[in-house]
């Protein structure tokens, strides 16, 4: 009889703990930045939705194109409407691993993120460093990564060509909280 709360409490733990299986932001950050002799282009996007699945260290990101916000309003315009197609392709994703997610500690640290980058309906593979911290409140990943243009099949016109960098930066802050459902 007296191991009877010792099984509730350890069946109570085990149901705790399945329950933050998956870590969750529907607020992340993401930018990136074309740096060429005619202009600096930079847009910001606050409305990236990512979940980890902490179990298999399984990442998934979704990124609304619509959502990134120019300086100037005709940037965003020929953006949306000349570059992404933002009705055509909603959507970024990506689908991915946090490679040796089970031997993090609590300690920021470098881990390699990998898996399906999908932009303008073209899907790449792709590999990049990121620094992760992780708690059992929350899991913060952040870095960046290059964008060839030409990879993800974006035409720019040649009147313009100048002012876009072949290669852009995409810069990436999510800081994840454990998911409620």
């Amino acid at each position: 009889m007296k191991s009877l709360p010792i099984v509730l409490c350890c069946f109570l733990c085990a149901m705790l703990s399945h329950g933050q299986e998956k870590f969750l932001t529907k607020q992340g950050y993401t930018s990136f930045f074309s740096s060429s002799p005619v202009e600096d282009i930079k847009a910001d996007n606050n409305q990236v939705l990512s979940i980890i699945e902490t179990s298999t260290g399984t990442i998934a990101i979704a990124i609304l194109m619509k959502s990134f916000l120019f300086e100037k309003s005709l940037m965003q315009e020929h953006f949306n409407e000349n570059y992404i197609e933002s009705d055509k392709y909603p959507k970024a994703t990506f689908k991915g691993q946090i490679l040796n997610f089970g031997a993090l500690d609590q300690n920021e640290q470098m881990v390699t993120v990998q898996g399906d980058l999908t932009i303008h309906g073209v899907t790449k593979k792709m590999k990049t460093q990121a620094k992760i911290s992780k708690t059992e409140e929350s899991i913060s990943l952040k870095g960046s990564f290059p964008v060839k243009v030409a990879d993800y099949d974006i035409k720019i016109p040649s009147v313009v060509m100048n002012n876009i960098a072949e290669t852009i930066e995409v810069t990436f802050k999510l800081d994840h909280q454990p998911y409620k459902k």
